[in-house]
């Protein structure tokens, strides 16, 4: 895109998208920081660097006090960014060589040290530098990606920038936006830099949603509606000690707007299980028989939930697979599918909804090869199992079988870190899947639903109080009010803001 851009704009293209990033990276600067006088500028060997030297250049002209720390000799550089360095420091910039010497303490440091390019591990002095404005605590705006960040993946390349904002062009990168990048990105912007035109030549790897932009996605009740419009919901799991998370998934089920619910589990959570939800159905199932009989009425069935892996789990998930109905499958149905061998007859509609975990079993692989590359291994679970995989946890990727492109959600937060948050996900989808709604929209709905829910009693009660069955009580007031609140900042000179 950048290369189709320059063409575009003639001989001195490069400089005019570098000038036009670096004066959006300055005015989002004082936009976020209007107070920042001291500046210090972080430049590398590459055109990241040729921005960070514009900022420095527009904010000395601003009066800013500016201090650059080169880790390349500026001498060395080469095209745009030589032009950017002579003209900053032919201003009047204080450029110097970094060194472990140097302090960080400025209001505002500005990451303009690696680029998207990055693919090994980070070296040094890049390393030391990045570790030490980590460990100095100022508030730091990345340009285009924080330094050592894999803009592809997502993942840290050995240690990155732990950016309050980041600042992307011409396209938002896949690599901003799931796993460790939300540790590192802070407040996420783009800005095209008026290359829509090239951004539209190419197919987008995904894209970013959050729960405004799916709500109208709600299927609609009519007048005269009545509770077998909406779906019979049958949920397997509550093994002996588990059957909270049979009976969090359940009450989520219904509280999603299925029109009726059955959770089959163990004898001993039936008595607890009604005292809860006296609206569910909880049946004991300590024979197949009755299973088998529970299975035939339902129209949706999600298995997982406090399962377990004794014979009585293998039994359940072995009858369910049997079923040939819509199936979402979590928790220990992942962990014993992963062991099965089986396979998705095309025709069955499945969720699949692992965490990292549970992915690498039913991959094969280290939970570790899973999150280098979250995007790849959804994909890849989907395809194996014709069906829809949501690989949960920062940044979550949904991915469908046959298709390229991923949705990646925008939403939630770290007090969802917690017990229960699967199970009352697993009911969500199945509630909505019940509704009529296909199997990719329920996903997407689904999972953002269950953050903006979350999001909401943040809100309220703060992250570490946070509690999956709080997540289940908000449902309702979330649906009934989209307006939920999000982090949105006002745009820097119609860049949009991703957060």
């Amino acid at each position: 895109m950048d290369a189709k851009a320059i063409q575009r704009l003639g001989a001195e293209g490069g400089s005019t998208l570098m000038a036009r990033a670096g004066r959006s990276a300055f005015e989002l600067l004082l936009q976020r920081w209007p107070a920042c006088h001291r500046l210090q500028v972080l430049c590398g060997g590459g055109n990241n660097g040729g921005d960070g030297y514009v900022v420095a250049r527009l904010a000395h002209e601003r009066g800013l006090d500016v201090q650059v720390w080169s880790v390349v000799d500026p001498k060395r550089l080469q095209g745009d960014a030589a032009l950017a360095w002579r003209a900053a420091d032919e201003a009047g910039v204080a450029i110097s060589d970094w060194n472990s010497q140097c302090s960080l303490d400025a209001d505002v440091v500005v990451d303009a040290l690696l680029g998207i390019g990055l693919a090994g591990e980070v070296r040094s002095p890049y390393r030391e530098l990045i570790e030490a404005l980590n460990q100095s605590r100022v508030p730091v705006l990345a340009i285009d990606i924080p330094s050592g960040l894999c803009a592809l993946t997502g993942r840290s390349l050995g240690i990155a920038v732990r950016a309050d904002a980041t600042l992307s062009f011409i396209a938002l990168k896949s690599g901003l936006v799931t796993g460790e990048a939300n540790a590192h990105s802070g407040y996420l912007w783009l800005d095209d830099l008026a290359c829509e035109g090239e951004v539209s030549q190419f197919q987008p790897q995904g894209d970013v949603y959050t729960f405004d932009s799916v709500s109208s996605r709600f299927p609609h009740r009519t007048a005269d509606a009545h509770k077998g419009h909406f779906g019979r919901i049958l949920v397997v799991g509550g093994d002996y000690g588990l059957g909270g998370a049979a009976i969090l998934a359940a009450g989520s089920a219904l509280r999603a707007g299925a029109g009726s619910v059955t959770c089959a589990t163990r004898d001993a959570h039936v008595q607890p299980g009604l005292s809860c939800f006296p609206d569910i159905m909880f049946r004991s199932t300590e024979h197949h028989s009755v299973l088998v009989g529970l299975i035939a009425s339902a129209d949706v069935i999600a298995i997982g939930p406090g399962l377990g892996r004794s014979p009585w789990g293998e039994m359940s998930l072995r009858t369910v697979l049997d079923s040939g109905k819509p199936l979402v499958m979590d928790a220990d149905a992942l962990n014993l599918l992963a062991l099965s061998g089986w396979r998705n007859p095309e025709s069955v509609p499945l969720v699949l909804t692992p965490h990292p975990g549970e992915a690498a079993r039913l991959l094969d692989q280290s939970t570790e090869q899973v999150n280098a590359d979250r995007y790849a291994s959804a994909r890849a679970l989907a395809d194996r199992y014709r069906g829809v995989c949501l690989l949960k946890g920062a940044g979550t990727v949904i991915a469908e079988a046959g298709r390229a492109s991923v949705h990646v959600l925008r939403g939630g937060n770290p007090g969802m870190a917690t017990a229960g948050m699967g199970d009352v996900l697993t009911g969500i989808i199945a509630g909505l899947l019940g509704q009529g709604v296909s199997i990719i929209d329920a996903a997407c709905l689904g999972a953002a639903w269950h953050a903006a829910s979350a999001d909401r009693c943040v809100a309220r009660q703060g992250e570490a109080s946070l509690m999956a069955s709080d997540v289940l009580q908000a449902l309702g007031l979330t649906r009934s009010r989209s307006d939920v609140s999000l982090r949105l900042l006002a745009p820097v000179q119609g860049a949009c803001c991703a957060d």
